[in-house]
Order: C-alpha cells, then sequence, then structure tokens
C-alpha cells in the first residue's frame, strides 16, 4: 500500500525477469495510479466496506471534515501517488510524517503543515511530491492485519489473488522468509470469482466465522472493482479486522490500465498530473510515449517493444538509458521536433540514439522528420553526440536524406553497432 510496504510490484517485477531493469522501469509506468481517497470512493461504490473517510483541500475544510467522524481521534493522512507516506517529511517545514492520528482540536494545526507543502519518502527521491489534498478518517481499532491483492499473472494467463495472515510494514520480509506463507489464488478470467473460492481464501488467510463471510464477500466486491475498472493492480495493506467485527479495507493501491481509458472516462479524469513528471505530462500531447529515467544515453525508438529492446541492449553494454521514448508510427516534423526539444532538455543525455525500424513507417519520411527536428533545436552547434540507427522500408533514401542534410551523426544499418557507439560517446 502507500504507507506501507508494497509486494505486488516485486511479485509483477519476478514475472518480468526478461527484462533488464530499466525497460522493467518502464513498463511499469504506464498504469494511471489514484490517490487512497479517489480508489476508496470507488470501493464504496461496489459495496467494498472501508472506514468512514472524507477528502479536504483547506484546513478549515479538514476541520468540518473531522468534525464529521466518529470518536475523540482522526487519522489525517497525506495524498501523494507516492508509499513510505508515514515515515515521511515536508521538505518546507521538516514536519515529521504524511499520516498522524490527532485529537479533533489539532487537526487544523496538522492540516496547515501538510496542505500546500512537498512530502519526501523513500520513492519519491529529494524533489518530492506535492500534497493538495488530506483525507480525514475515522480511527478504528484494529485486531488483525491482513495482505490482500490481485493482479494480472501471466504463468496462469489471468487474474491472481494474492493474500496472507500476517499484512502491515513487514510484509516484504515476511515473503521472503516465508514464501509459504504468501497464498496464491488464481481465477478463471471467463468464470470469475466463486463464493466457495472467496471463502476458502477468506479461511486460509485466517479469517473464521462470520468474518470469512464477510471477508469473502470483499474479496468478491473487490474483484468486481478489479474486472469491471479495468484495474491492473489492486493491493489491499492492510485487510483489517477490526474489534467491533467488522472487515475493512484501511489502505490500498490501486493501479489502472492506461489502454481502457476510452471505456473508463470518468476514472482516467481523475488523473493527478501534478504529481507526474511535466515533460512526461507534455510529451502526452504530442502523443510521445516518454518516460524519464537517469541514464546518459538517450533514446528515440519507434515503437514501445523495440524501445525497451534498445533500453537492455544499451544496459548490456555498459551504457545506461536516460528515458523511454516510442515515438510511435506517426513519427512527423512536429513530434520529431518535440521529441528533441525534450530530449536536449534534460542535462545528464550525453549521446542521443535515434533507433528506427521502418515497417509500415518509412525510413524516408523518418529521416526527413530527424532531420527538420535537429534544426529545430539548433542544429549540429546545440545537438548533443547522434547515433542514427536506419533498417527497412525506404532505408536507401533515408539514408541518403541524412547524408545530404548536412546533419552531423553516426549512421548504421546495424543495431548493436548503433547502440556500442551510443554508449561509447556518453562515455568519452
Amino acid at each position: 500500500s502507500m504507507t506501507r510496504a508494497s509486494l505486488a510490484p516485486a511479485l509483477c517485477r519476478g514475472m518480468r525477469h526478461g527484462l533488464v531493469p530499466p525497460a522493467a522501469a518502464a513498463v511499469q509506468r504506464r498504469f494511471l495510479n489514484l490517490h487512497e481517497y479517489q480508489a476508496q470512493q470507488i470501493f464504496q461504490k461496489f459495496g467494498v466496506g472501508v472506514p468512514k473517510n472524507l477528502p479536504a483541500f483547506s484546513p478549515d475544510e479538514a476541520v468540518a471534515k473531522a468534525n464529521e467522524m466518529p470518536g475523540d481521534e482522526v487519522v489525517v493522512k497525506a495524498q501523494v501517488l507516492a508509499g513510505g507516506r508515514g515515515l515521511g517529511y515536508f521538505k518546507e517545514n521538516n514536519f515529521q510524517g504524511g499520516v498522524h492520528i490527532v485529537p479533533k482540536d489539532k487537526v487544523k494545526e496538522v492540516a496547515e503543515k501538510m496542505l500546500g507543502k512537498t512530502l519526501i519518502t523513500k520513492q519519491t527521491g529529494e524533489e518530492g511530491k506535492p500534497n493538495n489534498t488530506v483525507l480525514l478518517a475515522e480511527k478504528v481499532s484494529i485486531k488483525d492485519e491482513k495482505y490482500f491483492a490481485i493482479l494480472m499473472d501471466r504463468a496462469s494467463g489471468g487474474p491472481l489473488m494474492i493474500g496472507s495472515k500476517t499484512g502491515g510494514t513487514s510484509i516484504e520480509d515476511i515473503a521472503a522468509a516465508d514464501p509459504t506463507a504468501i497464498i496464491r489464488t488464481p481465477v478463471d478470467i471467463i468464470d470469475g470469482i466463486n463464493p466457495a473460492a472467496a471463502e476458502k481464501m477468506a479461511t486460509e488467510m485466517g479469517f473464521t466465522g462470520a468474518q470469512a463471510k464477510e471477508a469473502a464477500t470483499l474479496m468478491a466486491n473487490l474483484y468486481k472493482v478489479f474486472i469491471e475498472c479495468d484495474c491492473t493492480m489492486l493491493e489491499i495493506n492492510p485487510l483489517a479486522s477490526l474489534t467491533d467485527g467488522r472487515v475493512l479495507v484501511c489502505d490500498s493501491k490501486v493501479n489502472f490500465d492506461d489502454n481502457a481509458s476510452y471505456r473508463q472516462k470518468e476514472i482516467h479524469e481523475k488523473r493527478d498530473v501534478s504529481q507526474e513528471n511535466p515533460i512526461e505530462v507534455e510529451a502526452k500531447k504530442y502523443d510521445l510515449n516518454y518516460i524519464k529515467l537517469d541514464g546518459n544515453v538517450a533514446c528515440m525508438v519507434n515503437g514501445a517493444g523495440l524501445a525497451m529492446s534498445t533500453m537492455d541492449l544499451l544496459s548490456i553494454l555498459g551504457g545506461s538509458p536516460a528515458n523511454f521514448l516510442d515515438v510511435g508510427g506517426a513519427s512527423t516534423v512536429e513530434t520529431m521536433t518535440m521529441a528533441f526539444k525534450i530530449i536536449m532538455g534534460d542535462p545528464n543525455v550525453k549521446s542521443i540514439f535515434v533507433n528506427i525500424f521502418g515497417g509500415i513507417a518509412r525510413c524516408d519520411h523518418i529521416a526527413e522528420a530527424v532531420v527538420a527536428g535537429v534544426k529545430a533545436v539548433g542544429g549540429n552547434a546545440a545537438i548533443k553526440p547522434l547515433v542514427i540507427r536506419l533498417e527497412g522500408t525506404n532505408v536507401e533514401a533515408g539514408m541518403k536524406i541524412i547524408k545530404e542534410s548536412g546533419v552531423e551523426a553516426f549512421l548504421t544499418n546495424d543495431f548493436t553497432t548503433g547502440a556500442k557507439k551510443a554508449v561509447e560517446l556518453a562515455q568519452a
């Protein structure tokens, strides 16, 4: 979950063991991530039990929302898209912790220290993430914490439910120390989840009596969320049984598939771009699939598969990719110019590797766009050392265009030769 250790990404990484880490990192970023309060709202629509909670966008609103909660104390949680919130701190005032349990008369003071500030956690890096919302939640008395997740599993070819008798901050350690502590139940994508399978899962996770039935219903409803909202991952940590007998989702992390945005408009409209890299947001407007990484060889590639292979090959050759950038099939002058502007805006970049395989997209068209893009960012005087690999449809015409354009670049038809040269130039 966001405030606790997260097991699902590690399991996903295990399934993608064929990818070198930079490419795996790029694949992982293709999903819409919502804030906890937004996920809770979706859960409530599907009848999933959650503690009473309300978001607030100002300190005064936080006080009003806190007064709607039962009891004398409330939980105040920062809403940023990063894990480790509880142990984080705010950059501007050094206020410790993104999650606080406070008496109602202290809510305003705490909210003022959190709202409009930048929360730094072990996952955000030193730049942190802006916190514009706090979630007020009822303080619940937890008897027992468990872990539950649903994700897509390549091995079984469908959704996989994962559970553990023990949840909380140490889930990754528990999984590493005792793999048998993790219960895995594949779900048939056609048949869906049946009550007997859900009850068996609940019992194996240590729920008993009436709570086992309640937990099974909750799991079935979470599965409904997973399928009907086109999720790629849904992680509950903790799934808690309370001293008053209720079974509730106390914290969650949900990812939604970007490819389903056309039929999940309402969910995808909730995207909080303040939590994203502004350059990635700008790139999206030009239909460029750009993800910043921390290396020094910039990649500009047509096609996501080739882009991942490019990153992997650069890593194998001892280089380090600065980005994932798929310019797609529509490599127009406008998109290529934008792509070069984005790459040139990254101060870490030491060389640029343009890797084009012309299939439906023709090499001559792409070459014209590349030449225009280089000229638009200041030509040979401004551009970082450039390697261009062209292969496929109309490759001779494409090569001729680049040679005659005056653009200074190392030209090749061969993928490995190009990658080696790009790494060499970055290390020069």
